[in-house]
């Protein structure tokens, strides 16, 4: 649906300022769409992002720091997150042994589990292809990326 049936106007200066609150109304809406599907499990967007960084280093362990570089929302509390999980039992933590000031943090098999069922349950496709093409979500991530250029 065209954005100015979606928020009810028209007023836009150009299309640049049009594009800005179509990101913006875009972001919010792909957001509710994940959320609904995070909410079955108990988990938050944050916590699935540090899930998927942890898969992406296991079994190698990852340090505060390195799940803060990569974390999609660099808002969010990295420490918080990761001590939400481990009361969940989706990731452990122990003392890093060359660092003892470090902590690393592993996903546990629990945190394995759940986001192999989200695999399936959740895709990329499953989102954008009612509405884009395979090459029209092509063109979009190189226009993203172009953007943030």
């Amino acid at each position: 649906m065209e954005l100015e049936k979606e928020i009810v106007s028209d007023k836009f200066k150009d299309n640049y300022h049009k594009a800005v609150v179509n990101l913006v109304y875009t972001y919010n809406w792909l957001t509710n769409l994940l959320k609904q599907k995070l909410d079955q499990y108990q988990i938050t967007l944050q916590q699935f992002n540090l899930l998927r960084i942890l898969r992406g280093q296991y079994p190698k362990p990852a340090t505060i720091n390195l799940l803060k570089e990569r974390m999609l929302d660099k808002m969010s509390d990295a420490s918080r997150i990761v001590e939400r999980l481990v009361q969940k039992g989706m990731v452990t933590r122990c003392t890093n042994q060359r660092d003892r000031r470090a902590v690393d943090i592993i996903i546990s098999q629990k945190g394995l589990d759940l986001l192999k069922k989200l695999d399936t349950e959740m895709t990329g496709a499953d989102i954008l292809e009612k509405n884009l093409t395979e090459t029209e979500a092509g063109q979009l991530n190189v226009l993203l990326d172009k953007l943030r250029g």
